[in-house]
């Protein structure tokens, strides 16, 4: 034998080849297993995708058939009728600014009063307030409670003014309470001429001398609280020239009709 030729493997034993065997077994198999883990993977994937693909289609068709059915109710749709610019209820009502000049015809003057949807009843300011009987009746006596600021014909401020009491009412205040007067007087303001109930009490410390409330506005008037003064001062004789101050100015007092009328 030459001496360059390589020694000849050794031969395997049976114990060895079987352990070979079983090697190259149990790689296969570990191949095979990985595979087919893989193509079940894939499989999953490809039912998710169709999952997917059909639930798309699905929305697709109902947003198809919502799109067509949004468009026959917009061609189907009534034509809306234009709503009337006035409202039939403000139609024969008088507009009235926050404060307007009004006039007393039987007491001879006009006076400045402030429109208050929150009050109640009508109140006018008074002093020297002294009831007396006439013919079996309660009756007032009062003179106009006025300061230098407030407007008024200058003849009648110190004026004694008389009227029957219609009823009294009961004022609720912080410091307790009382029992005033309510008489009705003629007022005019603009082109509302109405026998109007008033409470007489001293309104002085207040900026106006007469305050209307609800009754009064009820049926007659509405408020426009961004205007002032729409309609012209009353004119009487001897009147001077109209001031235009005024102020909104809570009364802070609220009255309780005691709902009995005077004997």
């Amino acid at each position: 034998m030459p001496a360059d030729r390589p020694d000849p493997p050794e031969p395997l034993t049976p114990p060895a080849f079987e352990a070979r065997i079983d090697r190259l077994e149990e790689t296969l198999s570990a191949r095979c297993d990985a595979r087919l883990e893989m193509l079940a993977q894939h499989r999953q994937q490809q039912q998710r995708l169709t999952t997917d693909v059909r639930e798309v289609g699905s929305l697709l068709r109902n947003l198809r058939q919502d799109v067509a059915g949004l468009s026959a109710d917009a061609a189907e749709s009534p034509t809306v009728a234009d709503c009337p610019a006035g409202d039939e209820r403000l139609a024969n009502k008088a507009l009235l600014g926050r404060s307007e000049w009004v006039g007393f015809p039987s007491v001879g003057t006009y006076l400045e009063a402030r429109i208050d949807s929150g009050a109640n009843t009508s109140s006018l300011s008074a002093t020297e307030i002294t009831t007396f009987e006439r013919d079996g009746e309660d009756w007032v006596r009062f003179k106009l409670g006025l300061n230098d600021e407030d407007g008024a014909v200058d003849a009648v401020r110190d004026d004694w003014i008389e009227a029957p009491v219609e009823r009294r009412v009961r004022i609720v205040q912080a410091n307790g309470e009382q029992s005033r007067p309510v008489i009705r007087l003629l007022m005019t303001l603009g082109s509302i001429r109405e026998t109007v109930e008033f409470t007489l009490t001293d309104r002085i410390p207040l900026d106006y001398p007469v305050l209307l409330g609800r009754r009064f506005l009820m049926d007659i008037a509405v408020v426009d609280v961004a205007q002032e003064h729409i309609h012209e001062r009353p004119s009487f004789p001897d009147d001077g020239p109209a001031t235009e101050d005024g102020a909104n100015e809570p009364d802070g007092e609220a009255e309780q009709d005691n709902g009995s009328a005077s004997p």
